[in-house]
């Protein structure tokens, strides 16, 4: 038996293979997850379809979080396939590549609104919609996070204030739907060599240092966060909602 057989997921923020939220499916499907992904704009169409066929994915689905009438659409669709949801993951984050260069000093308006909308206000119109599809399923919302939110990492910029709001969002989350058994957590990964990291600045000199500081001497894996997410949607976590679980070797432990 898997840990998760019979649990319905809906994972948003499959970009390519190179993905956390890929590496997350994998590991659900093995745990006897059945699965539905999401993809924003006709370019993530292209790469989303062939890994959901891998996986046997029947529910693959077109929506932007910036609308929420594509949110609410999205939903609906699930809720006539599924009746019901257990697992929201959300991997979503983007801010505009000019906001992650040079001083932070130098955010735009626009860029802050775009970086704070997507990366962090996201969470909160997805758990909308997601929480009355998990009444009386002890459903789980889990999110991505980074250090950039808590601590000052080069070029990381705009991008490090709305994981910080992401952050809170979660704890937020947690106390608003605790109530009706529902668990909201961050997974706080270490650097990863994914399609978002590529916009920052420096990303393989932090990548390094984190390497040779952290306890474990070495970089996570995309495997070591899906192991987590694993953890935190499975009966072992029903206890755990409102955390920010750090999955970075050790790094954030280290003060010098």
């Amino acid at each position: 038996m898997g840990m998760l057989d019979g649990k319905k997921a809906v994972i948003f923020g499959i970009a390519n293979e190179k993905s956390i939220a890929w590496a997350i499916a994998e590991r659900f499907k093995r745990e006897g997850a059945e699965l539905a992904f999401t993809y924003a704009g006709e370019t993530l169409a292209k790469r989303v379809a062939p890994l959901a066929e891998e996986l046997g994915v029947k529910l693959v689905l077109p929506c932007d979080v910036r609308s929420d009438e594509d949110i609410a659409r999205t939903f609906g669709t699930i809720r006539e396939a599924w009746g019901g949801l257990d697992i929201l993951v959300h991997s979503v984050a983007y801010a505009n590549k000019d906001e992650l260069k040079g001083s932070f000093l130098n955010t735009t308006r626009e860029g802050f609104t775009t970086a704070m909308d997507i990366s962090a206000y996201s969470l909160i119109a997805l758990a909308k919609e997601a929480v009355p599809l998990m009444q009386g399923r002890s459903g789980s919302i889990v999110t991505m996070t980074y250090y950039g939110g808590q601590k000052v990492f080069p070029s990381y910029n705009v991008m490090g204030v709305a994981k910080a709001a992401l952050e809170m969002s979660v704890r937020y989350l947690a106390e608003s739907v605790g109530p009706d058994d529902i668990r909201v957590n961050a997974i706080s990964a270490g650097p990863l060599k994914t399609l978002a990291a590529a916009g920052i600045g420096g990303f393989n000199q932090i990548a390094g240092h984190v390497a040779s500081k952290a306890p474990l001497r070495r970089n996570i894996t995309q495997e070591d966060v899906a192991g987590t997410a694993l953890y935190l949607c499975s009966p072992l976590a029903t206890g755990v909602t409102g955390e920010v679980h750090f999955v970075d070797s050790g790094y954030n432990i280290i003060g010098m």
